[in-house]
């Protein structure tokens, strides 16, 4: 019987879930900024002393693997590959904007295009458009927002804009076929799904050599001298 353990960190928001056999068996969310690094482990031992399960009893693990937040992914990927190393155990990795459209998906019942939005810099968001197949239209990439943005698919089709990069682009992308649902979030549960598709197809990730997709270089702030510039 296959469980697998799910993790998701790409965005604020800290989630975990427990799935067997793909059935859901417990899951859990933290809605607090900053909180991967000191709370993960925390709710991953919630996770498992709610559902009865010790984590010697997991068949895999599955990563949201990005785009999102670089310190997040990395959270969540060290996590998770600590975890397939000491046990032995694949690795199976999930895009976030996938497992973000699939989440819309199974209430996408007028089947409009999907464009799940992950926030990133300013007027930028990690984004794709997708049927209600699933299939790509447009594919995953970093893009600044403007009144241009998306007009190409508009003209000619309903898309759901939605996810933590969704809010800020609602006022700029102002088409009539642009509807935006508020208050999406990526959530582990969605990823579990997905995971054990892949489980049952034997698509694992190399766990020495796995890294998130972080969507563009890590930029480093210059730290403010208390004593200001000499």
């Amino acid at each position: 019987m296959a469980l697998i353990l799910s993790i998701e960190t790409a965005t604020h928001v800290c989630s975990v879930a427990l799935h067997q056999e793909g059935r859901l068996l417990a899951s859990a969310e933290l809605y607090l900024e900053q909180s991967h690094a000191s709370k993960l482990a925390l709710l991953i031992e919630n996770l498992f002393s709610i559902s009865g399960y010790e984590l010697d009893d997991l068949s895999a693990v599955a990563i949201s693997c990005g785009p999102g937040s670089y310190t997040g992914l990395r959270i969540g990927t060290s996590t998770a590959k600590g975890i397939c190393f000491g046990l032995s155990i694949p690795l199976i990795a999930i895009g976030s904007l996938e497992a973000l459209a699939f989440q819309i998906n199974q209430l996408n019942y007028a089947q409009a295009l999907l464009c799940p939005m992950i926030d990133a810099r300013r007027m930028e968001v990690y984004c794709m458009v997708v049927d209600s197949s699933l299939q790509i239209i447009q594919p995953t990439g970093a893009k600044i927002i403007d009144e241009s943005s998306f007009l190409d698919v508009l003209n000619n089709h309903t898309i759901l804009f939605f996810g933590n990069g969704a809010d800020k682009c609602q006022q700029i992308i102002a088409h009539p076929n642009a509807h935006f649902l508020k208050g999406i979030n990526l959530n582990a549960v969605a990823v579990g799904v997905l995971a054990y598709a892949k489980f049952a197809d034997g698509v694992f990730e190399d766990v020495s050599k796995f890294e998130p997709f972080y969507g563009k270089d890590f930029v480093a702030k210059k730290a403010k001298s208390l004593l200001g510039d000499l």
